[in-house]
């Protein structure tokens, strides 16, 4: 089975081929650097980074782009509050961004085009696009007119009667439905030259150009948050399609990082911060968290679904690191199940089913003694982490790699190796020796659960 990926263009399930052989082509919409990043912003990048990983693997170059939102609406307003300048604010969360995306282990991207560096190319589109007449200017704003396009509505589903840009009503919109492209200078704002007067792009215009500018009038595949379907990714798809570009073959979208049911987000107040996760989870093991959930499904947070991802991790790192104690671990050969899961529009929660079957299939051989057996199913673990960027015994995971929390590494082997002696003790109904166990992980403040799973423990809050 080749690869087959959901377009949210054709709401259907489609098989991938590369517009060029050999190479998959990836623009993927970055972030706006108004602030400091959490756990929804940074789910896409982990999500993407599998896919592309998953096309590397499959014998493809992969180019993918990911830009840089430098200048906007929240980005002047918060950095006039903090009294600094704009591009210094855009520039500091930039750099915060990025650590984000390099502590969870995702590979940089072949450039990271910023907004403000492609004035040029946004100028050239919108000549294009006034030049067909799906443009027009007005009091120097620069307008893209959605009557003018057939299609619009198409990736979304929107009806065009129903459709509402949420932009500040302005006297120069021919039809409060279109969208704007280019806004006339403001006294006090950085401006750029044009055509048509001084003024600064418009959100979905940066993306058009940039992604174009990278990867050619035709691509492989756009992804970005299902929240940016409408009104970004449609607006972007409009105006590219209407200036002549085919644009982006298939629409990936990743699905919410919620909190009680509620989008994460800064307006809202319910974000948790990349640095302040880090503080209480090593980095694979949130990564984990935001890789094994389907990337079209919502992922709803607590405190006890980190915590439980936090032990599943860990008990891969343990057989691991159990079967290195018996001889060299390679990574091996993936189990066809799991490739057949990837490749089923990437069913991460089916492929970490197979990991685990394996780990406990390793765990089982190691404990018969069959140290053979046991470091082929560790070859093949190392190779299903390796795709999904969670090896624990790479150089980036592993404590020679150098762990971003070592003494959080050292706790997590101490307690697997107390609640697996509890674990034997109970099978050979040695209670006293089991209760023993228990007690040294209370001391330690540990409170371990029995699941179906296996013992989830987490350490216990003042």
């Amino acid at each position: 089975m080749a690869l087959h990926l959901f377009d949210t263009a054709t709401r259907s399930v489609r098989e991938f081929h590369p517009v060029r052989s050999g190479t998959a082509s990836i623009y993927v919409c970055g972030a706006t650097v108004q602030g400091l990043p959490h756990i929804g912003h940074v789910r896409g990048v982990v999500n993407y980074d599998v896919l592309r990983r998953w096309l590397v693997h499959s014998g493809l170059d992969v180019l993918l782009v990911r830009n840089v939102t430098d200048i906007d609406d929240k980005i002047l307003t918060k950095a006039a509050e903090a009294g600094r300048p704009w591009w210094e604010w855009g520039a500091t969360h930039e750099r915060a961004f990025e650590a984000a995306y390099e502590q969870l282990g995702c590979l940089p991207p072949s450039i990271n085009p910023r907004a403000t560096g492609h004035i040029t190319q946004m100028v050239e589109l919108m000549e294009r696009l006034i030049d067909s007449g799906h443009g027009y200017v007005a009091d120097g704003d620069v307008y893209f007119s959605v009557k003018s396009f057939d299609d619009y509505g198409q990736l979304s589903g929107r009806v065009l009667e129903d459709v509402q840009q949420g932009e500040t009503p302005t006297r120069g919109k021919r039809d409060p439905r279109d969208f704007t492209m280019w806004k006339s200078a403001k006294p006090g704002e950085p401006s750029w030259p044009t055509p048509w007067g001084r003024g600064r792009p418009g959100w979905h215009l940066e993306c058009s150009a940039m992604a174009t500018a990278y990867l050619g009038a035709e691509f492989d595949i756009h992804g970005g948050g299902i929240d940016l379907a409408f009104p970004h990714h449609e607006n972007e798809r409009a105006q590219s399609n209407a200036a002549g570009d085919a644009f982006a073959r298939f629409w990936l979208h990743n699905a919410w990082v919620t909190m009680s049911g509620e989008k994460m987000s800064k307006s809202l107040g319910n974000t948790v911060s990349i640095p302040a996760m880090l503080e209480r989870y090593r980095a694979p093991e949130l990564r984990y968290y935001l890789v094994q959930p389907h990337y079209r499904s919502v992922i709803e947070y607590s405190d006890g679904a980190v915590s439980e991802a936090a032990q599943g991790y860990r008990r891969i790192e343990t057989f691991l690191r159990r079967a290195a104690g018996s001889g060299e671990v390679t990574i091996g050969s993936l189990p066809a199940e799991f490739v057949k899961a990837l490749d089923d529009d990437l069913a991460t929660p089916q492929a970490f089913a197979v990991v685990h079957n394996t780990v406990r299939d390793g765990n089982a051989a190691l404990d018969a003694g069959d140290t053979s057996k046991a470091l082929e199913f560790a070859a093949a673990v190392r190779a299903m982490t390796d795709v999904l960027g969670l090896d624990p015994l790479s150089a980036r995971w592993s404590a020679a790699g150098g762990s971003d929390t070592p003494t959080k590494e050292a706790l997590s082997r101490l307690v697997e190796g107390l609640l697996a002696e509890r674990q034997q003790a109970r099978a050979e109904k040695d209670f006293a020796r089991a209760d023993a166990a228990r007690d040294r992980l209370q001391q330690a403040g540990i409170v371990v659960e029995d699941t179906p799973n296996g013992p989830q423990w987490t350490v216990k809050s003042d």
